[in-house]
């Protein structure tokens, strides 16, 4: 019966799949349609079907990993395999989640993709069959600690998929130039010099260069020789304008960082308590466990200079990148590639 249970949990997951593919294809379409001129206020019958598909890739896999812990008698987040069953989970449901409450169809291709190919290698790569895990790992602990990992996973994951669109946005913006993203040339009217995220927003009386005008600000004032409305630049070009402003970006990635951090901050505290029930000592300086740490470290200083420093978005946005390969860094290669106590969790 168990032995079935991880069958139909395998298939399931497969099916999550094929619905993230399709809705990564018709958020693709979504996107590219703004890039052949089409109006930012259409009708956007691909984005619905998207998210539609997402709606059912999340309630998928949701199903898969329940069968999954059934077929295991267990919770189902012990191994690499699971834990990626849970966080593209999350992934997928804090993009939902936000969704509505403010328009993020735009980073529906990155999310779908990223669920895909995490999907894929854990299928791939990663799988082993449903079963118990170690006697001293048999713990309450299991349940707080690596779901709360997997929730934080999920907060960084969404985040930087913003923080490379706020990239993109800036550079759009400034022809490259490396000014800071959503910058001082946004807004007229505003202190000179001032590049902070906060100070991205329009003050009164301000001109603002908004996403939306950005496409006529374009025609209005192209030079000669400007590349023509049907070439590829400038197809990229207005699909980079009707992106929200950096600023924008920038202020929600900041704000799903500072939850995921403190997430963080939890699963480094649970599993040290974890540790000393397990093997009696809070931190031995494992590898999983040093490389965990590393990780709260890059977060806490990218929060610190985020509030302290007057830095240009643009490097904070490299900082929460930073931050999300080191934890990817963690998941992949520390756990396959180092031996220590928390080998359990790999193949």
């Amino acid at each position: 019966m168990n032995t079935d249970l991880g069958t139909v949990s395998t298939l399931l997951v497969y099916g999550a799949m094929a619905c993230y593919m399709i809705a990564m294809i018709a958020f693709a379409i979504d996107v590219s349609a703004l890039g052949t001129g089409a109006a930012k206020d259409r009708r956007r019958r691909a984005a619905g079907i998207g998210m539609s598909l997402t709606w059912l890739a999340v309630v998928v896999l949701a199903a898969g990993t329940l069968l999954r812990g059934l077929a295991a008698g267990r919770v189902p987040w012990a191994n690499m395999y699971e834990f990626t069953l849970m966080f593209t989970f999350f992934l997928t449901a804090i993009f939902l989640g936000i969704q509505r409450r403010r328009d993020i169809r735009y980073i529906g291709v990155g999310v779908t993709l990223l669920s895909l190919l995490a999907l894929g290698l854990a299928t791939a790569v990663l799988y082993v069959d449903a079963d118990g895990v170690q006697p001293a790992l048999d713990s309450y602990w299991l349940v707080i600690h690596v779901s709360v990992a997997t929730f934080a996973t999920g907060l960084f994951g969404v985040s930087a998929l913003l923080s490379v669109l706020q990239l993109i946005k800036g550079r759009g913006r400034d022809g490259g130039s490396g000014a800071s993203a959503g910058g001082v040339a946004a807004t007229t009217g505003t202190q000179r010099g001032s590049d902070r995220p906060d100070a991205f927003t329009e003050r009164p009386g301000a001109v603002s260069v908004s996403a939306a005008a950005a496409p006529s600000a374009v025609v209005d004032s192209a030079p000669a020789g400007a590349a023509p409305a049907g070439s590829r630049t400038g197809v990229l070009s207005r699909i980079v304008d009707a992106l929200p402003a950096a600023a924008d970006l920038e202020r929600i990635a900041y704000r799903l960082n500072a939850v995921g951090f403190v997430a963080w901050t939890f699963t480094l505290v649970a599993g040290a308590i974890w540790a000393e029930h397990a093997w009696g000592r809070p931190w031995g300086w494992d590898p999983k466990e040093t490389w965990t740490f590393v990780i709260w470290v890059i977060y806490a200083a990218y929060l610190h200079a985020r509030v302290t420093t007057g830095w240009a978005a643009n490097k904070f946005a490299y900082f929460a990148l930073v931050g999300f390969m080191a934890l990817l860094a963690n998941f992949y290669i520390v756990n396959i590639f180092f031996n220590g106590r928390h080998s359990y969790s790999g193949l």
